[in-house]
């Protein structure tokens, strides 16, 4: 081993750079088996932000099916998911541009034709094979008021579109049973997100209506809410479904009985259509992922016994359950992995059938993450019942070539996920090793509100966003400066979304960090209420309050309203079509920064919505960031 190169924290050369990102690793999703082919969509930043379709036949052969510039990709919720199907001669999908279902012939090499006109938004399109019509989560927008949101049936003939089911205020997971005979759903009311509280019902499915409409599972009209996901037919056209019940989200057949009681997750916060835990290998076995502490797992339930057989293997991170053929597929990740699709059989063996990644990085030149347990005693937790830690992943500098100055702590990066309710996990981040490449240290936060540890966990956020996501930042700075692994005197903070309220937030009400970034985040509650999206418009009314009954809490807890405290740089990252977080979100704060003459960047996207998806896009918003952490801590690099 050859000696390292002793440089400042922060200055350290990087073959990571945000062109390699954008270019090393397309995102994988939305997994699906019909016949002898496995389908899925790939994310490709490089193709201006395009999501392709793409088929492994049963020789083997991959391909992609979508011509351009057709790029799957719904905007129902703004989130979107998955928004394809497949029969055995068509593949049917939502376009982005217009947000029309075209239909593909498969093998002919012809172009797509539109089934839909412009003006409906579609998801989680499924095959009503029985009487050739597609269903479909339909969302229709209103200049006077909010959208909305119904379940249709769709013809593939001549596009002629009915409603199955409305007045619910949301739907996802229509599924239509192997029979053809039942189609069931999930809905849910304002100002219930989907991981609060929903209904699971089934009916009998005709050509253009649903009859003998039963409740299944959702507690209708009591005070015992449950989060229903992913509700699945089984071979022999019994219904499943996931609920968190009993605290941990855990399978379950239709008439009540759970298939599996653990302390696990066999679920994520339902932010895009089409999300998938499980799935059934034959009408007995049950192929499954799960979560437990921020580490992902696979496995297979005897649904007549309700054993469990885990398997064992390299990845820590897994999603979108498929079973094909026999085996579980799904996209899985290491510490030291990019995703790629895997086949998983019964007995464990493993084999990756589509890795896309073109990284080649010296193993020595990745930040393994350590996940860490630091506890909280503070008085956010007097009234939870659950166990008062909070859980994060540490990443320290990790270069194969340099090293930091002797008696020299790194500079810290403190992420906040979105969400508040999403949650990170140990597999491959590039994002992450950009920065721990360069000589920071980064620790990624699951504070309280975060999925994969229960619904009490999860609720622990409830009334206290803004004060129990900050408290938990500060106390992982805390730690690791106990622990002599971070100097406490140049931590930032970066987040996304939900995250960059946190941001905002901690900058603003605590002293811990010296700079941040915020990537679409917000600084405004009470503009937020009355200017996002149907998805979240209610979403606070439970992180916060009732709006504009507790108006005093979210003019409290904006940062906007509070000029006084927020005393350090900050550079603002938005895309100006956001319609999650309007872009006057992060302009008000830039004015609120410049009037203060404090340090502060705006970098603008004007052809990214929530989040950014094209190559230059995500380069600038990565070197950007960069530039200003360079600048405010006088970070140079030697020639």
């Amino acid at each position: 081993m050859t000696n390292k190169t002793k440089q400042a924290f922060g200055t350290w050369p990087s073959a990571i750079s945000a062109e390699l990102i954008t270019k090393a690793a397309p995102s994988l999703n939305f997994l699906q088996s019909h016949n002898d082919s496995l389908y899925w969509v790939e994310g490709r930043p490089w193709d201006a932000g395009r999501s392709v379709i793409m088929r492994r036949d049963g020789q083997g052969l991959i391909s992609d099916l979508l011509p351009a510039p057709f790029s799957h990709s719904s905007k129902v919720h703004e989130y979107g998911g998955m928004a394809y199907a497949v029969d055995d001669s068509h593949l049917y999908f939502v376009n982005a541009v217009d947000q029309c279902i075209y239909q593909l012939a498969l093998d002919e090499g012809q172009n797509p034709v539109s089934i839909t006109k412009p003006g409906s938004r579609f998801a989680d399109l499924v095959i009503d094979q029985a009487r050739q019509h597609l269903i479909a989560v339909c969302e229709i927008h209103h200049e006077d008021r909010e959208p909305e949101n119904t379940l249709v049936s769709i013809s593939i003939a001549n596009g002629e579109i009915k409603t199955l089911a409305s007045g619910a205020d949301f739907y996802a997971y229509p599924r239509i049973s192997p029979d053809q005979k039942k189609l069931c759903w999930i809905e849910w009311q304002h100002p219930n997100m989907p991981w609060d509280s929903t209904q699971l019902w089934q009916a009998n499915i005709s050509a253009d209506s649903l009859t003998d409409k039963t409740l299944v599972a959702g507690r209708a009209g009591t005070d015992k809410q449950e989060a229903i996901f992913q509700p699945s037919w089984s071979p022999d056209n019994q219904l499943y479904y996931v609920s968190d019940k009993n605290n941990w989200w855990n399978i379950y057949r239709a008439d009540g009985q759970i298939v599996l009681s653990k302390e696990v997750e066999f679920a994520t916060p339902l932010w895009q259509f089409g999300m998938s835990t499980y799935d059934f290998i034959d009408a007995n076995t049950i192929g499954c992922l799960w979560t437990q502490q921020g580490l992902w797992h696979s496995g297979f339930i005897d649904i007549a016994t309700g054993g469990l057989t885990q398997t064992d293997n390299q990845y820590s991170s897994l999603g979108a359950a498929c079973c094909h053929q026999g085996q579980l597929y799904t996209v899985a990740g290491a510490a030291s992995l990019a995703n790629q699709i895997v086949g998983i059989n019964p007995e464990g063996k493993l084999k990756s059938v589509y890795a896309p990644s073109t990284l080649a990085l010296d193993e020595a030149d990745i930040a393994q993450p350590q996940s860490t347990l630091f506890p909280n005693d503070g008085n956010s937790f007097k009234n939870s019942d659950h166990n008062p830690q909070v859980h994060a992943f540490f990443y320290p500098p990790t270069n194969a070539q340099y090293q930091g100055m002797d008696n020299e702590l790194p500079l810290v990066i403190a992420l906040c996920h979105g969400g508040p309710t999403g949650a990170t996990d140990s597999g491959l981040n590039l994002k992450i090793q950009y920065w721990t490449n360069r000589g920071f240290a980064v620790v990624d936060i699951n504070y309280r509100g975060s999925t994969g540890f229960g619904r009490t966990y999860r609720q622990a956020l409830a009334g206290t966003w803004g004060i129990a996501d900050v408290e938990d930042t500060q106390l992982a700075i805390a730690y690791l400066a106990e622990q002599h692994k971070i100097d406490p005197e140049r931590c930032l903070i970066r987040g996304g979304s939900a995250g960059g309220y946190t941001v905002l937030s901690a900058l603003t009400f605590t002293d811990t960090f010296r700079a941040g970034a915020s990537l679409y985040g917000i600084g405004d509650l009470e503009t937020l209420a009355t200017d996002t999206h149907k998805f979240e418009s209610r979403y606070m009314d439970s992180l916060i309050g009732p709006y504009p009954e507790r108006r005093d809490i979210y003019l409290e807890r904006s940062p906007i309203h509070h000029a006084e405290g927020l005393n350090c740089p900050v550079i603002f990252l938005q895309g100006l079509e956001d319609k999650v977080v309007p872009p006057n979100q992060a302009e008000m704060m830039v004015k609120l920064l410049q009037d203060k003459g404090i340090k502060v960047a705006h970098v603008t996207f004007p052809d990214e919505g929530h989040g950014f998806r094209k190559a230059k896009n995500i380069i600038k918003a990565m070197e950007s960031e960069l530039q200003f952490y360079q600048e405010v801590f006088n970070l140079q690099a030697k020639a």
